[in-house]
């Protein structure tokens, strides 16, 4: 009997050479927009100036343009803020905690991740920002301006400032790490660029790499000391964002597990944005090669475990509040399950802890058009998870007089409309003049998936194995 070692699958399929890598990738960047392209950033721009129309207005006229009122001071605006601050989480997951790991799978879609969680966080500052009412003035309010310019009005016992320290260094951290791993490319773009703008643009931003050795002694360096710094990120941000709720008094919000919860739904969601992108892109710009049904799959595991911790807090909050015997607490939650709210309730339970289930099905968990849906759907589940913990927390609260209902403004939707013609108008120009795929991260897993030089594989049978290559029952006693 013949046996063949039973490995995983290979990171880049199709018998690729290393040109065929850098012409693959390249091709994009050097060639001329295409017309999804093009139709996909006529519309992000027709979603940013529709959603941008109404957001000029709310600065002009105030907030009171939302459909918030006394008792629920906070809704969509601050579901939005949080929302997008998950989105933003899986990039320096995928980027730095699975480098750390040397996690090989992460090659071709670090980039891409990385980048949406740049383009995430500029989403989300847009929030607080708008939500001050008078964002003209929100340096002078937030930042701990020297005593000159008058009395210094943060208060550092807040977790609303710490928020503003924690999502600012978080950017900073992310956008020197992924312009950090774009560096070899833009020195790859250089020397293949046949026109003088282009050799002269991405020269400047390539800044002289020559890939020497020392090079990239020096850049693998960099990245594992960024990474280092970054990891802790992915645990602090969203546990931070978990404070603005956590260390109020609020029913439903006062509780200790919110930090670990936020985090994996964090994490959760954004893993979710990143299979939505990258599956986009995936067959617009035919990469199959390189984002494989190895890499989807892998990231749908992620996605089962995050959504079974998500689904776990759940079922602690609950059972938190029954056995803490405040009523408060305990009208708080039987309130999101069968109040006013129910349907925005049951919606995340739906779609954050049974859809993400199906994926223990290996047929659904490696369908492309499955993981598509799926990933939209949590999405969706998540944001009415922030909704369901903000607006059902605040509109009945202590005291019954007090109770309100929030119902959205078209000033509500359209600034969330804003948010997204933003994130993708920015994502779209990011795909076309930047590499999307690591190219020197992916030539080095290029070795181990190349059939003439590592030629086992669970996928093929036995007879397809060259001689030299097999191994007998004897062999291996």
């Amino acid at each position: 009997m013949q046996v063949v070692s039973d490995v995983r699958e290979p990171l880049v399929t199709g018998g690729k050479s290393v040109k065929d890598i850098t012409e693959d990738i390249c091709r994009q960047v050097e060639g001329p927009p295409t017309m999804s392209w093009l139709a996909g950033l006529a519309f992000s721009l027709f979603l940013l100036a529709a959603g941008g129309y109404f957001l000029g207005d709310l600065l002009w006229n105030g907030i009171g343009r939302w459909g918030l009122n006394k008792t629920v001071q906070w809704a969509w605006d601050i579901t939005n803020f949080v929302w997008w601050v998950g989105i933003g989480h899986a990039g320096t997951l995928i980027s730095a905690v699975l480098l750390l790991f040397r996690q090989k799978w992460r090659t071709s879609i670090n980039r891409a991740a990385e980048a949406m969680t740049i383009f995430a966080v500029i989403c989300a500052a847009v929030w607080p920002i708008v939500h001050m009412g008078r964002p003209w003035l929100g340096a002078y309010w937030v930042l701990p301006l020297p005593n000159p310019f008058g009395s210094l009005w943060p208060n550092f016992n807040s977790p609303l400032l710490w928020d503003v320290f924690a999502i600012s260094t978080y950017f900073s951290v992310s956008l020197v790490f992924w312009y950090i791993g774009l560096i070899p490319d833009f020195g790859t773009i250089r020397d293949r660029a046949t026109n003088a703008v282009s050799r002269f643009a991405y020269g400047i931003l390539s800044f002289g790499w020559d890939g020497s050795a020392k090079t990239w002694m020096h850049y693998e360096s960099v990245s594992l000391i960024l990474a280092g710094l970054a990891t802790p990120l992915v645990l602090s941000v969203h546990t931070i964002v978990s404070f603005d709720f956590a260390t109020s008094v609020i029913p439903g919000w006062h509780t200790t597990i919110f930090p670990p919860y936020f985090v994996a739904g964090a994490i959760f969601s954004g893993f979710a944005m990143v299979l939505t992108l990258m599956l986009v892109t995936r067959h617009l710009y035919r990469l199959e090669d390189y984002i494989t049904m190895e890499h989807i799959e892998m990231m749908n595991i992620i996605i089962i475990v995050t959504g079974s911790i998500v689904g776990i807090a759940y079922t602690t909050e609950f059972f938190m509040a029954w056995y803490s015997g405040v009523q408060y607490e305990q009208y708080a939650f039987i309130n999101r399950a069968t109040g006013p709210y129910w349907w925005a309730y049951w919606s995340m339970m739906t779609c954050n802890v049974v859809s993400p289930q199906l994926f223990w099905i290996k047929k659904i968990r490696t369908s492309i058009y499955g993981t598509f849906i799926l990933s939209i759907v949590v999405n969706i589940g998540m944001w009415f998870e922030r909704f369901v913990i903000i607006v059902t927390s605040l509109h009945r609260d202590y005291l019954p007089s007090s109770w309100a209902m929030f119902y959205p403004t078209i000033h509500d939707v359209m600034c969330y409309v804003f948010t997204f013609g933003l994130f993708f108008t920015l994502f779209l120009l990011f795909a076309k003049f930047f590499p999307v795929i690591n190219m020197a991260e992916v030539k080095s897993v290029w070795k181990d998936s190349n059939s003439g030089v590592y030629r086992a594989r669970r996928t093929i049978s036995n007879d397809d194995v060259p001689q030299d290559h097999r191994k007998t029952d004897a062999s291996m006693i």
